[in-house]
């Protein structure tokens, strides 16, 4: 039988699998459509971690209190409360809420026309905690005593379900990462079965001139591997266009800081390699399991 050349075996053996052969072009798309959604995976569960901390730091070192009293008692009410927290160890500073800033709180729920002066609204004071922070469970103590109207909130039932949020949010995109090689794998392998199957007869004559196993299955496996590398090249690409095109929040929106940054984007440049990696397993398990069972 005809002995098959080293440069056939290295190079040329992508050659004998026929150019119009439709798998390769699915492989592509498949793959460029699988790297565009692993971009978002992957950009959701680096950004997640940062996303916790700035939910955190944003409620972080600061507490409100909201005093409720009659309209005749809340003025003083709130003057004794000032004087408590300006002599309490640990706060910066305070400042007591207008009635113009609770109706902008408010408006989003009740619109612009809510008549705020004409409610019994509570009283907010924003508090500013230094480095160290202040003794909450003792200054609840002593505004009970002198302000009895006065409900402390520093703020730590929103810090702890905010960060637990995000850590649930970097699971879940790693879990869609792996997801997302999944179905590739598993798309690519069905790709490799059918470009197989339809090319037979191609397997056939290889067989007869004296090509082996392994030559076959690398002609397969090189045309759809370098599918796949192309196809998510392109899709990756894409999918970090769309970030630098479409801005997800403006300054200061709930999903600010979503995105690649710094060392992220070359992160993003890994996708194209694993996806040509899992291509490759998938292609050549496939290659290897119809050869056997058509031998």
């Amino acid at each position: 039988m005809p002995r098959f050349s080293t440069d056939m075996l290295l190079g040329d053996a992508g050659h004998v699998v026929p150019s119009s052969d439709y798998t390769t072009l699915l492989t592509t798309l498949i793959s460029a459509a699988m790297a565009f959604l692993a971009v978002f995976a992957l950009s959701l569960s680096l950004s997640s971690g940062q996303l916790a901390q700035r939910w955190s730091d944003t409620l972080a070192q600061s507490a409100t209190l909201r005093i409720s009293a009659p309209q005749s008692e809340i003025e003083a009410q709130t003057a004794i409360a000032v004087e408590v927290l300006r002599t309490t160890p640990g706060i910066a500073a305070t400042r007591v809420m207008e009635l113009d800033e609770q109706r902008a709180l408010l408006e989003p729920w009740f619109g612009p026309d809510l008549p705020v002066e004409q409610l019994a609204m509570p009283r907010l004071i924003e508090i500013e905690e230094t480095a160290e922070g202040f003794d909450a469970q003792g200054l609840r103590l002593r505004l009970t005593s002198e302000v009895p109207g006065a409900v402390l909130d520093d703020h730590t039932r929103w810090r702890r379900p905010l960060v637990q949020a995000a850590g649930s949010l970097r699971a879940l995109a790693w879990l869609s990462v792996l997801l997302i090689g999944g179905a590739m794998a598993a798309m690519i392998t069905l790709a490799a079965g059918f470009s197989l199957a339809a090319n037979a007869q191609v397997i056939r004559v290889l067989r007869l001139v004296g090509a082996r196993d392994a030559f076959i299955a690398r002609a397969f496996v090189r045309r759809l591997t370098i599918g796949a590398l192309v196809g998510a090249s392109i899709g990756t690409l894409i999918g970090l266009a769309a970030f630098l095109i479409l801005p997800l929040a403006g300054e200061g929106g709930f999903l600010t800081g979503l995105g690649f940054h710094g060392a992220g984007w070359l992160t993003a440049l890994a996708i194209p390699v694993f996806a040509t990696a899992i291509a490759f397993g998938a292609t050549r398990m496939a290659a290897f399991r119809v050869l056997r069972r058509e031998s």
